[in-house]
């Protein structure tokens, strides 16, 4: 659904004559006409540029010599964000020799292009309290511009930073993390502002951006993607309740803009709760939609909602991507966005109107969760399976386990995932081929919820309002290239375990992306065939970033491994070049006992001397409970507990993996896998 008006915005009493006006070179490198240039000596902002592309049109290194990358330098960020509760989706910032990182510790560090030296550090000392983190502790980069980077972070607060000493130039409680709200994703310079979205959907809060003075910190105006009384959208939430209150609607992801038309574009995430439906009838604006604001004022342009009235978590926390492309002999400005529903939807970034074709089709229909009567169905190929052909064991089919079925407290299995689809890892856009690449998951997950379930959110409590459940079936991974100008699939393919990593395309005929093993990867972006691989020691789960130093074409990775795929953590940033020397490292190379460490061992008695339960309940709380749920029932990605399991079958389980439950022996110790085993068989199963 699609709607084009003009609405206001939330707007705080600040004259935009009091902006900042930077001057000198770094203004006219930092203006609006060059951050939407594809990046060349540099990586400016997250995305690669304001068209959110991670396109460059470096091809030193390319198809024929990409063979012949080597490390120059790996550099060890003191040990920030290598812990369990961790996860490294930062995308590395570059400017004039320096190479800024930001950790899932929300600690900054300056880096030199040249030897890898840490130049300067910021460290955040976040509160290890922070209840409201739904998948993981993570950033998912910086900001830069006028001398500063600005920083997002999970204890909701926004700082900048003097870019050559990591000083703190101001700082401001942008959301209190005790109300639901923290900041995962890049803040977003434009203009001498700074903007940024809100993660919590899943702690019953109201999503909103807002945008900064980026001079001072100042409050300049705030949009909600949830819609209040009197404005544009909020008659699709209930009149007679205080629905929208808590209605969900996080934004995940740092906007893309569009200059010339002064407009910011984002995705929004699902309404809350998030598997019950009942409590909320209605289409539910703006969650499960790419929203247009005005850039300087917040005032809304246009909407279009991929998923009316969303039950089943499928939002789009993928950065959308603008593009330029002839389509039907006519240029058209396009944006394409993707989420967990497997489809990219290819829009007109001016009007909202949809640039390929989307048609409104009958869904089947389940009054105890007032489903929408139809969803939007996009014309093309979707990149992953929407139904199950084969049920797994034990379960029934429900609708051959397709897109969009509904269900109740019995649960019902079906694809695509909660998960995705498209997750958090953004893709890429190659400004040559008019080909969008897409990092995705094809996984069963079971569904449960409806009106039995709590609709009032309980302060600090998580608000699901069901159950994620997973499925003894693992997930595999897909990657696929998409032409823009037909939404159909160039090419894909697919991969042993989930794809999460974002990825980055050049001139030189290459798409890197990396792997949850620890491998940094290079394939031919005409065919998908691999070229390159590197081992960098951990999980490589973020993108890279390009670009050109004194005549020569760099690679920079984040290689910090994933909570929400189990990778092997890290502290590790590594810079390749065709000079290079380095070679790989061994995988998985941080620690911990390695696979099978309890494998033929008798079963432990419970209470083994020196088990640290208090120390095993924190580690489930931040390693284990964003899939498995507070109660071990099921949570967001994973499948509950059988009451059933012995302390050696949990140890056995952790250690070596299952199904999609990675193996943690790298990442652990023998003695935390042993107590975290007893803590889940003693006391959380016993509850």
């Amino acid at each position: 659904m699609r709607q084009t008006i003009l609405a206001a915005s939330t707007l705080t009493a600040v004259s935009f004559l009091s902006l900042s006006i930077a001057t000198g070179t770094s203004a006219q490198e930092f203006s609006t006409d060059a951050l939407v240039q594809a990046p060349t000596d540099g990586w400016l902002t997250n995305g690669g540029n304001l068209f959110n592309q991670n396109y460059s049109p470096l091809d030193q290194i390319n198809r024929e010599n990409v063979g012949q990358l080597k490390g120059v330098w790996q550099t060890r960020l003191r040990g920030s964000g290598a812990g369990p509760r961790y996860s490294g989706e930062a995308q590395p910032i570059v400017h004039d020799g320096v190479i800024y990182m930001i950790t899932g510790a929300d600690d900054v560090f300056a880096l030199s292009v040249e030897t890898g030296a840490i130049l300067w550090s910021y460290e955040a000392n976040l509160e290890q309290n922070i209840s409201t983190i739904c998948c993981g502790w993570l950033s998912r980069g910086v900001g830069l511009g006028d001398g500063r980077v600005y920083i997002g972070q999970l204890d909701g607060k926004l700082l900048a930073l003097d870019k050559e000493t990591g000083e703190i130039l101001w700082s401001v409680q942008a959301e209190r993390w005790q109300d639901g709200y923290v900041i995962t994703s890049a803040p977003l310079y434009y203009d001498g502002l700074i903007i940024t979205g809100f993660a919590g959907a899943e702690y019953a809060q109201r999503g909103r951006v807002k945008a900064y003075d980026a001079s001072n910190g100042a409050l300049v105006w705030t949009f909600y993607t949830v819609p209040g009384p009197g404005e544009f959208g909020h008659d699709t939430w209930p009149e007679d309740t205080s629905a929208w209150r808590y209605g969900g609607g996080s934004v995940w992801q740092t906007p893309a803009s569009d200059p010339e038309l002064g407009l910011i574009y984002f995705t929004t995430g699902n309404a809350g709760p998030d598997l019950n439906g009942a409590g909320r009838p209605g289409d539910n604006l703006f969650t499960s939609s790419v929203v247009a604001l005005d850039a300087l004022t917040g005032e809304y342009r246009w909407h279009y909602q991929m998923v009316h009235h969303d039950i089943w978590d499928y939002d789009m926390p993928t950065p959308v991507v603008l593009f330029d492309r002839e389509i039907d002999g006519q240029m058209r400005t396009g944006l394409a966005a993707t989420g967990k529903t497997g489809w990219v939807y290819l829009l007109d970034r001016e009007t909202g109107e949809p640039l390929i074709g989307i048609e409104e089709r009958p869904v089947p229909q389940e009054p105890g969760q007032a489903t929408a009567a139809t969803q939007p169905h996009p014309i093309g190929d979707a990149y992953i399976p929407q139904s199950i052909d084969i049920p797994p064991e034990g379960y029934d089919l429900v609708n051959g386990g397709r897109i969009f079925t509904p269900f109740l407290t019995q649960g019902v299995v079906m694809k695509p995932s909660f998960t995705g689809g498209a997750n958090w890892a953004p893709s890429s856009y190659d400004i040559e081929t008019g080909l969008y690449y897409v990092c995705a998951t094809d996984q069963i997950a079971m569904f449960r919820g409806g009106p039995t379930f709590n609709a009032e959110p309980e302060s600090g409590d998580r608000f699901w309002g069901g159950i994620f459940g997973g499925v003894a079936a693992a997930g595999t991974g897909v990657f696929a290239a998409i032409d823009v100008t037909t939404n159909r699939l160039a090419w894909s393919q697919r991969w042993p375990d989930r794809c999460y990593s974002g990825s980055v395309t050049t001139a030189g005929g290459l798409v890197f992306v990396g792997r949850n093993d620890g491998r940094l990867t290079a394939l031919d972006a005409s065919n998908g065939r691999r070229l390159w691989q590197f081992q960098t020691g951990a999980g490589m789960n973020a993108p890279v970033s390009v670009f050109e130093h004194e005549g020569q074409q760099y690679i920079v990775a984040n290689s910090s491994g994933n909570l929400f795929v189990g990778s092997a953590r890290s502290d590790r940033v590594w810079l390749f070049s065709l000079s290079g020397t380095v070679d790989p490292v061994v995988p998985g190379a941080e620690g911990g006992s390695g696979t099978g460490a309890f494998a033929d061992s008798a079963e432990p008695e419970a209470g083994h001397a020196g088990g640290d339960m208090v120390a095993a309940q924190q580690l489930y709380v931040t390693a284990c409970q964003a899939c498995h749920g507070e109660d071990g029932r099921g949570g967001q990605s994973g499948i509950g507990y059988s009451d059933e399991l012995t302390i050696q079958a949990i140890v056995t389980v952790v250690t070596e993996g299952r199904n999609d439950m990675p193996a943690w022996g790298d990442s652990l110790s023998p003695e935390q896998i042993l107590d975290l085993a007893e803590y889940i068989r003693g006391e959380l199963l016993q509850r």
